[in-house]
């Protein structure tokens, strides 16, 4: 493990979402600083900062949790202030009675975090009085406002983006599962290609998992958002193909670890492999041709003439006795994938 692997991410942050976090700060800071003069706009600098997320349902979410827990924090601390004092110990008695008080009413890891820290820094840097915690929440409520408004003016987030390279890869990366299954039948395989063709197909699990994962952080993105209306069909769209795709992973899996387990030299000169094998290669193009065609509605490509290579289910003849377990898994596979594929197909001209 890399010594900056705990506290630096896979990529960057948009540019964007940093220059509004800034934005909303700065606006922040010197608004309350003149609405509320007294002591440096702390509170409000660092809400305006926190609501600003990648989502409006994440800052609205954010903002609501920042404002309850220095609330409650604010509160703590303004009674043991005017009852106590200040001092060292007061400020360990704040954190600890606020922790307690937010695990006793059930607060999220974050809202109990938030009260501590409000707590402590009432009275840290403040005074006890009332009317220095009034002012504090007034101004956290402010900040608050304010990052989730700079999030809905300045281009508000959306994730449909990453959702729609998330079922592009899967589907590219299914289709070529697919080819790749359809050769292997065709040429002789020793044990270090079969092991690979079926670690490589097990690879699929994680992808949908990671469409899926995409497609809901887009959804999440839509709550809120003035961009909403027309994404929404989109992803609805995106979500019916993973579902799509999803039987079709499963059903290639399971096509790839039967033929790894009961592969034989002789199998390349079974006829009906053979039949198999093309159906495979007709299953990718359909897949690729499920992704091409969303694609073309959304806008996102060029729109291409094609039509689904899966005309018709697969009929063969009884395979040779030593093979009938494993052509006969494929089969019940294949077709699985053929109804999935073909679901809605429009019809074929002959």
């Amino acid at each position: 493990m890399r010594i900056t692997q705990p506290f630096r991410a896979t990529r960057r942050a948009p540019l964007l979402q940093v220059l509004k976090s800034a934005v909303a700060t700065i606006i922040a800071w010197l608004l309350c600083a003149w609405l509320i003069p007294g002591p440096l706009p702390v509170f409000a600098a660092i809400a305006a900062l926190l609501v600003v997320q990648p989502s409006l349902n994440q800052s609205f979410s954010k903002a609501v949790e920042r404002t309850v827990g220095v609330i409650i924090g604010v509160a703590v601390a303004g009674v043991l202030g005017l009852v106590l004092g200040n001092g060292t110990w007061i400020v360990i008695a704040a954190i600890l009675i606020a922790l307690v008080l937010a695990w006793a009413l059930r607060m999220t890891a974050g809202t109990a975090n938030q009260v501590a820290i409000s707590a402590m820094l009432v009275l840290a840097l403040g005074t006890g009085t009332r009317g220095y915690a009034v002012d504090r929440i007034v101004e956290t409520m402010i900040g608050a406002v304010i990052g989730f408004i700079v999030n809905v003016v300045i281009v508000p987030p959306l994730a449909v983006a990453p959702a729609h390279r998330s079922v592009d890869l899967l589907g590219t990366e299914l289709a070529d599962t697919l080819d790749r299954l359809a050769d292997a039948l065709q040429r002789p395989q020793t044990s270090a290609s079969l092991t690979e063709l079926l670690v490589t197909a097990r690879l699929l699990r994680p992808m949908r998992d990671s469409a899926d994962g995409a497609i809901r952080t887009a959804t999440e993105s839509l709550t809120l958002n003035p961009r909403a209306a027309r994404h929404r069909v989109e992803l609805a769209e995106l979500q019916g193909l993973v579902d799509r795709f999803s039987t079709v992973v499963t059903q290639t899996i399971g096509m790839t670890r039967t033929f790894c387990d009961r592969y034989d030299a002789d199998l390349e000169r079974e006829p009906t492999v053979s039949a198999i094998a093309d159906q495979l290669h007709r299953a990718a193009h359909d897949v690729r041709l499920l992704v091409q065609r969303l694609e073309d509605e959304t806008g996102l490509a060029p729109a291409e003439e094609d039509e689904p290579a899966l005309t018709r289910p697969l009929s063969v003849a009884a395979p040779r006795s030593g093979h009938w377990v494993l052509v006969g898994s494929l089969l019940v596979d294949l077709h699985r994938i053929h109804d999935t594929l073909t679901e809605d197909a429009p019809p074929v001209s002959h």
